[in-house]
C-alpha cells in the first residue's frame, strides 16, 4: 500500500480475527515506531510485544478502554521511564506519540488493524509486562486482522471538515 493510502485506510480496531500476525509483521511495527522522530534523538522509549492469551485478557483490564486487547493477536506496550521534568515529561509523550503513530500506519500498511489505548493501572501493567518500577505504561495498540471488513482507503473519513480546521496565515472563524 502506498503511504497515502495506509494513512487514509487506518482506523480504530476493536475487534480482529483470531488468527496471528507472523512475527516478522509485529517486528517491523517496532521497527517503524523504534524509526520514529525523537526530541534531541533522546530515544527514551522501550516497547514490549506480547503475544501470550493470559497476557493479552490481564492487559484488557488496565483501562476501561483497553478491552479489545484481550481479542487482539497481539499487543504492543509503548514505555517511558519516569521524566526528570515537566519538559522532559512533554517531550517524551510527544516522541511516543510520534511512535504510536508510526506503528499504527505501518500496520495499516500490512492490512493489519490496530487500536490504541491509554493504561490507568500501572501497577498491573508492570507487573503483567515485567516492566521496573522507575518506567510507566502509558499507552497499549491492540494488533490484529480487522473482523468486520478490511482496510482500504476511506472515502469520507469521520472528521471535522477541512475548511473548519485549516487555518491559513492567521486563525479564523469558521
Amino acid at each position: 500500500m502506498e503511504t497515502w493510502d495506509a494513512l487514509r485506510a487506518r482506523r480504530n480496531v476493536r475487534q480482529y480475527r483470531p488468527e496471528p500476525v507472523p512475527g516478522e509483521h509485529l517486528d517491523r511495527l517496532v521497527e517503524a515506531a523504534r524509526r520514529a522522530p525523537s526530541a534531541s534523538n533522546g530515544q527514551r522509549w522501550d516497547f514490549v510485544v506480547v503475544t501470550d492469551r493470559e497476557q493479552l485478557a490481564g492487559l484488557a483490564d488496565v483501562w476501561r478502554g483497553a478491552r479489545h486487547i484481550a481479542g487482539a493477536a497481539a499487543a504492543i506496550a509503548l514505555v517511558l521511564p519516569e521524566p526528570a521534568d515537566d519538559r522532559q515529561r512533554l517531550t517524551d509523550r510527544f516522541d511516543l506519540g510520534q511512535a504510536a503513530f508510526a506503528i499504527l500506519v505501518a500496520a495499516a500498511d500490512l492490512g493489519i488493524g490496530t487500536g490504541h489505548s491509554s493504561v490507568g493501572d500501572q501497577d498491573r501493567a508492570r507487573e503483567l509486562l515485567g516492566v521496573p518500577a522507575d518506567r510507566t505504561v502509558p499507552y497499549l495498540i491492540g494488533v490484529g486482522y480487522p473482523a468486520d471488513r478490511p482496510l482500504r482507503p476511506l472515502a469520507r473519513p469521520d472528521r471535522r471538515p477541512f475548511d473548519e480546521v485549516v487555518h491559513r496565515g492567521r486563525w479564523h472563524a469558521s
